[in-house]
């Protein structure tokens, strides 16, 4: 773990020296994203650009409307673990580092588009043998095409076909996987409808298997994802959305049993901000068929947030309250395990072990915007299973303790601080420090050592 240490140390400086002076008076800002091709930099088309931003819109014809964006991303993070899983991780004892790159570039010509993105990603130091979030050396992280279609005002449709990163709603069943070390992309088709302020969105696609050499991430062949997604905004700062996404998986795994399975999930999810409250409630309801059994499973997520103040710079309060179901009995034909299909990387903060099946989730926080760009998160989680017939497992679903019915459901509790530097628009260096210590579920099942995390995290984004 030392090395780990060291590593992160000598590149935060060393990141440091990237630097640049603010924007030039009369230069735009525009909100960098980590999907980058929602970033619209068009509006620096009759700006005189210094810096690095000259690279964010070359003009390509004199009328401005063929023009190429380039940007990157190079990270490095550390993250290290004593007593992993409780003592139960082979190793328990672990400490690697994340390093990636990821270049790209966004080609428009009037309604035409085209985004690509590689990545170089290289995990070292992972004692317990790397997998698809950690290592995929260099290859095509997103590369699609665009064609929108003006429908008349603030009407237009837009037909994608490739390669890219996904992001539903707050992330909860689909996300770009962006914490880890590599992201989670899909290939297939999206048809994007912009209404106004509403938002229409139907898809197909295929999840990317990724592989651990060069140019050798592939289309899956067993997983298919599919659906509808649908915001509406109700009134200013309120707005609704409501989805249907079907999963098909050939090889799927619930506990220690593989087969196939066919599962749909029904969603709504309501979210805004008034004053100084903000609010992102969802609820969700999976039904379908998994190796003969019926799938009848949900989830309720809630986020809900309170400044102190109306000054930006307040304390803000938030508390987090979820709740996946478990299946009651593994020997019936029914399966209650919710599945939240391909999350966000970071599901209950920036390092906890377990991940939304069969759980009860609490995390009361509080946030601080300390200035010159320093932001600081303490917040605590208390954790318990929601059937006492069915396990726990971690975010990508995998099985971590076997069910036990006649054992306690208290899980563990957590406490993590977040400290975050942001000293401009490139540059974020981000430490995080968490203790899992164990409930009796935990103590009752085997190994209940308290679990130490702690991650470094350097990026410089353009």
């Amino acid at each position: 773990m030392m090395r780990g240490w060291l590593a992160c140390l000598v590149l935060l400086p060393a990141t440091a020296q990237a630097q640049e002076q603010a924007p030039a008076q009369g230069e735009q800002q525009v909100p960098q994203t980590n999907v980058r091709y929602d970033e619209d930099w068009s509006v620096l088309r009759d700006t005189a650009l210094t810096g690095w931003r000259r690279g964010k819109y070359i003009a390509l014809v004199g009328s401005g409307t063929a023009y190429l964006t380039l940007g990157g991303e190079a990270r490095a993070r550390f993250e290290g673990f004593d007593d992993n899983l409780w003592g139960d991780a082979a190793p328990p004892d672990d400490g690697y580092l994340w390093l990636r790159a990821m270049p790209s570039a966004d080609l428009h010509a009037g309604p035409v588009r085209v985004f690509a993105q590689g990545i170089a990603g290289y995990a070292r130091g992972v004692d317990a043998g790397k997998g698809p979030v950690d290592e995929t050396g260099i290859d095509l992280l997103q590369g699609f095409g665009d064609i929108r279609l003006a429908l008349g005002g603030a009407h237009r449709l837009t037909l994608r076909a490739g390669r890219a990163l996904v992001a539903l709603g707050s992330e909860r069943l689909v996300g770009t996987r962006y914490g880890p070390n590599i992201p989670q992309a899909f290939d297939g088709l999206h048809l994007l409808a912009e209404l106004g302020p509403h938002r229409i969105a139907a898809f197909d696609l295929r999840p990317v298997a990724v592989g651990s050499g060069n140019v050798d991430d592939a289309t899956s062949r067993t997983r298919r994802l599919s659906g509808m997604y649908t915001t509406l905004a109700l009134a200013p700062g309120v707005d609704l959305d409501g989805y249907w996404l079907r999963l098909a998986d050939d090889e799927a795994q619930q506990g220690l049993q593989t087969g196939r399975e066919r599962r749909d999930t029904f969603g709504v999810r309501a979210f805004g901000k008034r004053g100084r409250w903000r609010w992102n409630w969802e609820a969700m309801a999976q039904r379908g068929q998994f190796a003969g059994q019926r799938i009848h499973a949900w989830s309720i997520a809630t986020e809900t947030e309170w400044s102190l103040s109306a000054d930006a710079a307040s304390p803000r309060l938030r508390l987090r309250a979820d709740i996946a179901s478990g299946d009651r009995d593994a020997r019936d034909t029914r399966l209650g395990s919710f599945n939240a299909l391909f999350p966000k990387g970071r599901y209950f903060g920036e390092l906890s072990p377990v991940g939304p099946r069969n759980i009860i989730h609490l995390a009361p926080a509080i946030d601080w915007d300390l200035g010159r760009g320093v932001s600081l998160e303490l917040a605590a989680a208390f954790f318990w299973r929601a059937t006492r017939g069915d396990g726990i497992y971690d975010i990508p679903g995998q099985l971590i303790r076997a069910a036990d019915p006649d054992a306690a459901r208290h899980i563990g509790d957590q406490i993590e601080i977040v400290a975050e530097w942001q000293p401009d628009e490139l540059l974020s260096f981000t430490a995080s420090l968490s203790a899992f210590r164990p409930g009796a579920y935990i103590a009752q099942t085997g190994p209940s050592r308290t679990i130490g995390m702690v991650a470094l995290e350097a990026r410089l984004r353009l």
